[in-house]
């Protein structure tokens, strides 16, 4: 056993602050992607500045629970923020959409760090309903993140489109809060030989995670594109997404229904069938509704998780979900991209609005037989 000492105001705050930078690391350059296109005339590459960082984050994130495990929250903490700023402000810079690439993907290892250790940190900090609470607060700050950078970000778009990229320098202060107010916990012996397998049943969480974030990722690499053909400006861009990011922020501080996976794909499901629509109207309450889906269900497998892991395996099991919520966020536009080519945008959320929706009923019907 670790030994448990109740965090300081200080340290909940700034591992809440480091909360705030994940979710929305790779979409804070949304807003920017139409202008990107026609800068670098590569639709598909420019999407994949977007989602190569989520790659990044699903191949590290393994990596980074290992470290965490073995050396500690606090040193994986703060050098992945340091990471985080020093890659994220880099895209500024850069002209060739190549090296871009590249330091999106330095920023995947940084977020994939800063993750896990917030994860793992929580966990330890806490136990039962205390630690549902303040895992379902860490979701809600991660979700409101995305509302307070997503709308600075489009009018930075507006004004260059390299502006939002300045952002990322947020990371430094939080780091600098880290080094000040957070103490590793007395970490478990652990064998360097050991080997660590996660349970079967944690895997097909991290497979449910995988497929729900590759449906509400749509919204960040798809629909800056269907907004701007309505004349939508970047600006506005910015802040419709975000109104995902709110509700998922108000999901997650919900307590959760009885069946949390159903009625999330459900929620899911139901806003995409009206972001199907595509009016700005049906679009504003798709994000809406699926935002809520998406908030409730992450905090329960973060505990479901957590309760599946002994403390010196902890860091490893977090870090799956991870990797299957960022993996899923990489594979998005790449698994769309047939559908949108085959039904266009509106017709892309249309069907997989429908797909969702009988994945919830499949959901009900498995927990029913059980």
């Amino acid at each position: 056993m670790t030994t448990r000492t109740a965090p300081t105001r200080f340290a909940r705050g700034t591992v809440l602050g480091a909360a705030t930078l994940t979710i929305m690391a790779a979409a804070i350059i949304a807003p920017s992607l139409p202008a990107m296109s026609d800068v670098h005339g590569a639709g598909v590459l420019v999407r994949l500045a977007l989602t190569i960082t989520s790659l990044a984050i699903a191949v590290s994130a393994p990596l980074s629970g290992v470290f965490a495990d073995r050396i500690g929250r606090k040193p994986l903490l703060v050098g992945a923020l340091v990471l985080y700023a020093v890659s994220g402000t880099a895209g500024f810079f850069i002209g060739d959409l190549t090296v871009l690439l590249a330091s999106r993907a330095v920023l995947g290892l940084a977020v994939g760090g800063v993750m896990t250790a917030v994860s793992a940190l929580v966990t330890d900090w806490f136990e039962g309903p205390r630690r549902a609470k303040f895992l379902g607060l860490q979701q809600a700050f991660a979700s409101l993140g995305g509302v307070v950078f997503l709308p600075l970000a489009g009018v930075l778009a507006g004004v260059d489109w390299r502006a939002p990229f300045w952002l990322y320098s947020v990371a430094a202060v939080v780091a600098l809060a880290a080094i000040v107010g957070l103490h590793d916990e007395p970490r478990p012996h652990i064998a360097t030989a050991e080997k660590f397998t996660p349970p079967a049943r944690a895997v097909g969480i991290y497979v449910l995670a995988l497929v729900a974030t590759l449906v509400f990722y749509m919204a960040p690499t798809q629909l800056p594109f269907l907004l701007a053909e309505l004349h939508i400006s970047p600006a506005l861009i910015g802040v419709v997404i975000a109104g995902s990011t709110v509700t998922s922020a108000v999901g997650a501080l919900l307590t959760p229904p009885g069946r949390p996976v159903a009625v999330s794909l459900a929620l899911l499901g139901i806003g995409w069938l009206l972001a199907g629509t595509g009016t700005v109207a049906g679009v504003v309450a798709g994000l809406l509704v699926g935002g809520i889906g998406v908030g409730l269900v992450v905090p329960h497998l973060n505990v479901q998780l957590a309760g599946l892991a002994a403390p010196q395996h902890r860091g490893r099991v977090l870090s799956g979900l991870v990797a299957g919520i960022f993996l899923g966020q990489f594979l998005s536009p790449l698994v769309v991209a047939p559908l949108v080519a085959l039904t266009g945008i509106a017709g892309a959320f249309a069907w997989t609005g429908v797909l969702t929706t009988l994945g919830a009923i499949a959901a009900l019907v498995v927990k029913e037989k059980k």
